[in-house]
Parts: C-alpha cells; structure tokens; sequence
C-alpha cells in the first residue's frame, strides 16, 4: 500500500495546480487571466510582468498535469516548489501564518495554506511518484532493457 500514498498525494496536488495555473493563463474560476496575473506581479514589484505571468501560470498548469500523469515527478514538484517559495516571501508572509478565513477586508492571507503544499511538493521529491506513474513504467522499462543487455553480455 505505501506506493499508493504518492499517488493520492500528487493527484491531489496536481489538479490544485492544474487549477491555479487555470487561472493566471486562461481566466478559469474566476482568475484574472494574464493581465490581471500580470498586474499583480507588477504591483509586487516582480518585473517584467507579463512574461513573469505567462512563465509562472505555464509552470502551474502544465506541472500539475505532469504530476497528475507521475511524469517527471522530481522536475515538476521543484519547479512548483520555486513558485510557492516566491508566493510565501513576496505576498503571504507579511500576513502572517494563518489564512484569513473571514475575509476582513485589507488583510490577505498567511502562508499555512503554501506551507501544506511546500511540503506535499517535498515528500513527492523525496517519494517519488509512487504507483500508477509514467516515472515509475519508464524506470521498470530501462530495468529491462538493463537487464537484458546483461543477459547479452553474459552468453
């Protein structure tokens, strides 16, 4: 069973990445799209915007699907990793730990929610993908064809 753990895991943050990078590139759930994205990073001081934007919203959706496929599992959760980084110091420090649950206007949110998500990030790295995962067929496949090069070799 413990190769199922990093399945449910990176599943579960794939698609919330799937869903952030949505957002920032497409506009989805009510995310502003690129421009509003690219406003954002400009008012955090974050340039050039645009690009920044774009790069940040493809590292977001495009990762979280290889997550959710187990494929370059290690490159992906560290790509994400560098944005959540990026995420807890230039926006959700300054507010603390905590979300802001009641919404109280002129307070954003803490950090507990990107630290879960940092560390989800960190176990796949150190996990890897588990079960059901392209990383896991591709190493089975270069098993074998390892193994039958030896076999070569020795007869």
């Amino acid at each position: 069973m413990q190769a199922w753990g990093p399945v449910v895991l990176r599943l579960a943050v794939g698609v919330v990445f799937i869903a952030h990078g949505a957002q920032k590139l497409f506009g989805f759930g009510g995310g502003g799209g690129p421009s509003d994205t690219a406003a954002f990073f400009a008012q955090l001081g974050l340039t050039p915007a645009y690009p920044l934007a774009l790069v940040v919203g493809l590292v977001e959706f495009l990762c979280g699907l290889l997550l959710v496929g187990g494929a370059f599992t290690g490159v992906s959760a560290a790509l994400l990793t560098a944005t959540m980084v990026v995420a807890v110091w230039k926006v959700h420090a300054p507010n603390g730990f905590f979300l802001n649950w009641t919404n109280a206007p002129g307070q954003g949110h803490g950090y507990e929610f990107h630290l879960v998500l940092l560390g989800a990030l960190v176990a796949l790295i150190l996990s890897g993908p588990g079960a059901l995962s392209v990383d896991a067929r591709r190493l089975r496949s270069a098993e074998s064809l390892a193994a039958g090069r030896a076999r070569l070799r020795q007869g």
